[in-house]
């Protein structure tokens, strides 16, 4: 089977995003890149920062409520039906569940070829990125970096704390292609 998915996990400011560029720069074909910042964007601004829908807690906490879930649900199923329908998808994703987040996402995927990459990045590394960026809540790259990897299971993980973005996608690109 050919690979439809690349789901890249990782916390904030991890690196993420980079790599999927960088994926989509090396890859042959066409592949879409969403992740869980599209969806949140995509919300309702009353949604963000309410009980039921997702808030983000001043210590870089994040708490997300029923209604959050369903759409996240809705979402998921959505990408899903976008691979099997022939796109090629990289997610760019945060399991704040842990191994309850990937089981979401292996039962909506269940059928297609996903790769499963863990982006890791050393803590202190991530709080940096996350100052100089100034657009996330101070505190969850350090909170995220390991905790979204605890009970996860992956088939390549990559460390961006000491490989540059490019050289990652090369790595995962280079397991796509076999």
């Amino acid at each position: 089977m050919v690979t439809r998915v690349i789901v890249l996990n990782g916390g904030s400011s991890a690196g993420k995003s980079g790599i999927a560029r960088c994926l989509q720069a090396l890859l042959p074909d066409p592949w879409l890149a969403l992740g869980v910042d599209t969806l949140v964007e995509a919300m309702p601004a009353a949604m963000r920062d309410s009980e039921e829908g997702i808030e983000f807690a001043a210590d870089g906490g994040v708490v997300v409520g029923a209604e959050f879930k369903a759409v996240e649900a809705a979402w998921i199923a959505g990408v899903a039906a976008m691979a099997r329908a022939g796109a090629r998808i990289i997610v760019d994703e945060v399991f704040l569940g842990g191994p309850d987040s990937q089981q979401r996402w292996r039962g909506a995927l269940d059928g297609l070829e996903v790769l499963w990459v863990g982006v890791r990045c050393d803590a202190s590394v991530a709080a940096g990125r996350e100052l100089a960026r100034g657009d996330r809540v101070a505190g969850m790259a350090a909170a995220q970096a390991e905790a979204v990897h605890r009970g996860v299971v992956y088939d390549l993980e990559v460390d961006t704390a000491h490989t540059e973005a490019l050289e990652c996608a090369r790595i995962i690109s280079d397991r796509v292609s076999r």
